[in-house]
């Protein structure tokens, strides 16, 4: 039997629209941990770096969404190489802050320049359901970019951590740069499976944050983005306590290995049942798989409670997409899922930065104490938002139109 993630490839342009996304997204797990490792590096301030990438993640949230909604309105390709060159130039004046060691508030400045970067995730997504909207093969298609995704988490994390520790500081922030510019370059270049722009006309202009799901969705994630951005800085700090700071890449690989098996699996499936109680399920799953990290004492037993925690990350944002899908307009569905990543990235500052603070108070094992927490938090606002999951809004999405037209067939037979 063909493959299902095979079959995603039949479209034209399909290949090549998702490697210049795998390309592009590296940055996405080389940045921050890549400045965490730089400014521990050049310092030794754990308080500082978590701050550091606590504030690209921020800047990040503050300014993802209106990239998104301008790249629904006129374009990928008009919208996403001007805020790119943004990104860029704040990449290039935090690395020279940093090597110079000029003040403390110039770095600062240029990490808020970096949250202009696009979310090349949501891009890719959005291309995806513009071609395969309204069947199965969004599923799998949703599947394979979360693979995707954790495979840049996997290699980025290694290769920025390893260059940095064994090259120079500025090494692994300086190579995430340019696959950025690379991959910016290379999707914009690609016209023929673009998604259609949506002008402000056609949608009133509002923002997708309007859908009630949504923002359970988004609050959600901010705490489960809290859990990612402590797991990170937690454990380049334990490492670095043991004597193997280089292995902190290693251990963080096998974190997101767990997530790229599990969202390789899930895309097989067809399963049944409301989307909305799996997702639940997943995020309580994340919750509990934090528990063991306050227990282990060394860095073998951490990579596989790492490697277990990882196995629910991925089939709850494949859940997390399908959600967005129902719940928001078709012209706001790339700003919809950014709206996911930017709970996730203020979610990651708060997590960088209380896990630094932890840490340079009370040690790196006491800091697994704020994804614990964190994941508790992301369970409570998932159970009181539950309802709103439910009830999918009329006339948002490929899934909710059809939800609609048999609610209307029902009343039809009733009234007869």
């Amino acid at each position: 039997m063909p493959s299902p993630y095979r079959a995603l490839f039949d479209a034209p342009g399909t290949k090549a629209f998702s490697a210049a996304g795998l390309l592009g997204r590296m940055p996405l797990s080389m940045m921050g941990i890549g400045v965490v490792t730089m400014v521990s590096q050049l310092t030794g301030r754990y308080g500082l770096a978590g701050a550091l990438s606590a504030t690209i993640a921020l800047s990040a949230a503050i300014l993802g969404p209106q990239v998104s909604r301008l790249v629904d309105r006129h374009g990928q390709s008009r919208v996403l190489r001007p805020a790119t060159l943004v990104a860029l130039a704040a990449t290039t004046g935090l690395l020279l802050v940093a090597h110079f060691g000029w003040p403390d508030w110039a770095l600062f400045v240029c990490a808020a320049g970096i949250g202009a970067v696009p979310s090349l995730g949501a891009m890719i997504r959005a291309r995806w359901a513009a071609l395969y909207r309204g069947t199965p093969k969004l599923h799998t298609a949703y599947s394979f970019e979360s693979v995707m995704d954790e495979v840049c988490f996997i290699f980025g994390p290694i290769v920025s951590i390893g260059l940095c520790t064994a090259w120079f500081p500025e090494a692994g922030p300086l190579l995430a740069a340019c696959f950025l510019a690379a991959g910016v370059c290379w999707l914009t270049a690609q016209r023929a499976t673009e998604p259609k722009p949506h002008p402000r006309e056609r949608h009133g202009g509002g923002t997708a944050l309007r859908s009630r799901a949504l923002q359970v969705l988004v609050a959600t994630f901010v705490a489960t983005g809290a859990i990612f951005g402590s797991v990170d800085v937690v454990t380049v700090a334990f490492a670095d306590e043991r004597g193997h700071k280089g292995a902190a890449s290693v251990v963080l690989a096998v974190y997101a290995a767990g997530s790229c098996v599990a969202g390789a699996v899930f895309g097989l499936l067809r399963l049944a049942g409301a989307p909305e109680r799996r997702w639940l399920l997943g995020v309580t799953a994340m919750a509990v798989s934090m528990i063991p990290l306050l227990l282990v004492g060394n860095l073998p037993l951490l990579a596989v409670a790492l490697f277990v925690a990882g196995l629910s990350i991925a089939p709850t944002m494949i859940t997390t997409m399908s959600l967005i899908e129902e719940h928001v307009p078709r012209a706001q569905l790339t700003e919809g899922m950014t709206w996911v990543s930017t709970g996730l990235a203020v979610g990651v500052a708060l997590g960088s930065s209380l896990g630094g603070t932890v840490i340079d108070a009370a040690g790196a094992r006491a800091g697994y104490g704020v994804p614990a927490l964190s994941g508790a938090v992301a369970v409570v606002v998932g159970f009181l938002g539950y309802r709103r999951l439910r009830r999918p809004a009329a006339g948002r999405g490929g899934t909710v139109e059809h939800h609609s037209e048999r609610e209307d067939e029902r009343r039809e037979r009733h009234m007869a």
